[in-house]
């Protein structure tokens, strides 16, 4: 089975949307999908700073449109088996598996970067990477200083977040065989301090209509596939405040004999990720539609 992924939140950069316009009917579809968000997403993905697309309420919508502008543009897309997203990733998922309308999923995630970032505006929040050492060990560590796990990411990666002076006590005496990274977001996404978020997004979500997938769908709650629309619009609510679970995904796309991966725009992230966590799997990281034929023969070989 080959599959489809979709990157998360800290994958854009400035610019990377420039190679994109040349493709036939990019802009307009962008323009719709700006209307749709309440974000300009011409000019974010093409004009605008780092700073400013690392702004939550432009970062997602962003990310989501980009994913599935590549999405659309990848050949033989009906033979993909399966998708899953990282995060906000999974809105481009839901669309990509015909859970969400692409009008619903980018009106939702202008929503969720709005609702996440008033969230986050409430208190000096933030997120760092911890690589290596012992995950028990990390674990032990975050509880002692009030963090929480916020992304299990795979490949000896985990994601933490919580208040600011406590992820400088981390980096300050980091756990054993650990290097402690801190990262360019702006509150503490995945944990509890997201709550008024979900509530948001959970009132928005109800007005819109939502399908069955067509294809294998992975939730980030715990790596399971889920068979039912709904069932997946609601947890997909609730990740917005609770831990993303990425190494579980990667499991399941292993037990599922997954042969091959391709990761939509703004890739490469999660491409990593599995190159350490899935070794000798195929994967291709479509970052600019000069990547659209690798991903296609990708595609193909599995037919």
């Amino acid at each position: 089975m080959r599959i489809a992924v979709f990157p998360g939140q800290g994958s854009q950069s400035p610019g990377f949307l420039t190679p994109w316009l040349e493709s036939d009917g990019a802009a307009d579809r962008l323009a719709q999908y700006s209307e749709w968000s309440g974000v300009d997403l011409v000019a974010a993905g093409t004009e605008w700073d780092a700073d400013q697309i690392r702004d939550t309420q432009v970062a997602q919508p962003l990310i989501v449109a980009a994913s599935l502008l590549s999405w659309n543009a990848l050949p033989d897309r009906e033979r993909i088996g399966g998708v899953a997203g990282h995060s906000v990733g999974e809105v481009a998922a839901a669309a990509a598996a015909g859970v969400l309308s692409e009008q619903s999923a980018l009106t939702l995630v202008g929503i969720r970067g709005r609702a996440m970032a008033e969230a986050a505006a409430t208190a000096e929040t933030g997120m760092s990477a911890v690589i290596g050492g012992d995950e028990a060990s990390v674990l032990a560590r975050l509880e002692e200083l009030g963090l929480s796990p916020a992304n299990y990411n795979g490949g000896g990666q985990l994601v933490v977040a919580g208040a600011l002076d406590a992820l400088q006590a981390l980096a300050a005496e980091p756990v054993a065989g650990t290097r402690v990274i801190p990262l360019q977001v702006a509150g503490a996404f995945h944990t509890d301090y997201m709550a008024p978020a979900v509530e948001a997004l959970r009132e928005a979500a109800a007005d819109h209509d939502v399908s069955d997938p067509g294809i294998t769908l992975w939730t980030n709650r715990d790596g399971s596939a889920v068979a039912s629309g709904r069932a997946f619009v609601d947890l997909l609510v609730d990740q917005v405040a609770s831990p993303v679970r990425w190494d579980l995904c990667m499991a399941s796309f292993a037990d599922a004999g997954v042969s091959g991966i391709v990761e939509l725009s703004p890739a490469g992230t999660l491409v990593g990720l599995a190159k350490r966590a899935l070794r000798g799997v195929p994967a291709v990281a479509v970052k600019t539609p000069a990547d659209l034929e690798a991903a296609a023969a990708l595609v193909a070989a599995d037919a």
